[in-house]
């Protein structure tokens, strides 16, 4: 079989990547298995890309406002710019799971529209735990909770490649998560989430200290989503896009535990 990556060009894959990840008006030249691959592989440079804007936004409020505020101010332009797709996507896998039922039963309360009382609470305690991670990074200075913006930003994007490594099959037929399903090769995945840490490493010379504690981060944020990912293939079959919205909101989130503790 052809590798999907050898028929889509980077360019293709990256208006992918925007089109679907980001509410940035994007002309999407391509809706294939093929852009998909080179979409999620492509990622991490989405996350960079909000990161930095997010992290702007958060670094003004904190320094005109206080820590407190930048942190919200941070969490509120990332769900912005993703339409709080990843969040709503969290909320329904922790419905799902929280379900106990059969797993056509379980991604059948997925796919409904409202959202249950484990999704709520999963939402309420993620976003709780976010901000009050950033409030302490923006605390030490607006530069640092900068950094940590762009660290959780970038991991949560990570995630998304390893979410759709060709091992990890779709767990029913149709939506994004079908689209992206078993189209990353381990070497993409690796090799996006390399750059990713190389990247954050150099914005770290900003910070001496953050030079090495951002990749950890990303490091442990994408471990832990990848943890989710094993109990939700048992579980469900294998991925959909409600999955891999819960993997970058728990990447993001372990990312900004991690750089909490890594003082």
């Amino acid at each position: 079989m052809t590798d999907p990556e050898e028929r889509a060009g980077w360019a293709e894959g990256l208006r992918f990547g925007f089109g679907t990840l980001s509410v940035l008006r994007v002309r999407v030249e391509r809706w294939d298995r093929a852009a998909g691959a080179r979409a999620m592989t492509a990622a991490p440079l989405v996350g960079l890309v909000l990161g930095a804007v997010a992290a702007a936004v958060g670094a003004l409020v904190a320094w005109r406002a206080g820590g407190l505020l930048g942190a919200v101010a941070s969490v509120g332009a990332l769900a912005g710019l993703t339409r709080g797709l990843h969040l709503d996507g969290l909320a329904d896998v922790a419905d799902g799971l929280g379900s106990g039922k059969p797993a056509e039963d379980a991604l059948r309360i997925m796919k409904q529209s409202d959202i249950g009382p484990f999704g709520v609470l999963t939402l309420v305690l993620v976003l709780f735990a976010q901000i009050a991670a950033l409030a302490g990074q923006f605390g030490h200075s607006p530069l640092r909770g900068a950094l940590a913006v762009l660290a959780s930003a970038t991991a949560a994007r990570c995630a998304l490649a390893w979410g759709c490594l060709r091992s990890v099959p779709a767990a029913r037929p149709g939506g994004l998560g079908a689209m992206v399903a078993s189209t990353v090769t381990p070497a993409g995945a690796v090799a996006g989430t390399a750059a990713a840490a190389l990247a954050l490493a150099a914005a770290g010379l900003l910070d001496g200290s953050s030079i090495l504690r951002l990749p950890l981060a990303v490091v442990l944020g994408v471990g832990c989503a990848r943890l989710l990912l094993g109990r939700c293939v048992r579980r469900f079959g294998g991925i959909t896009g409600d999955v891999l919205g819960a993997m970058a909101e728990t990447a993001a989130t372990a990312s900004l535990f991690a750089l909490a503790l890594l003082v």
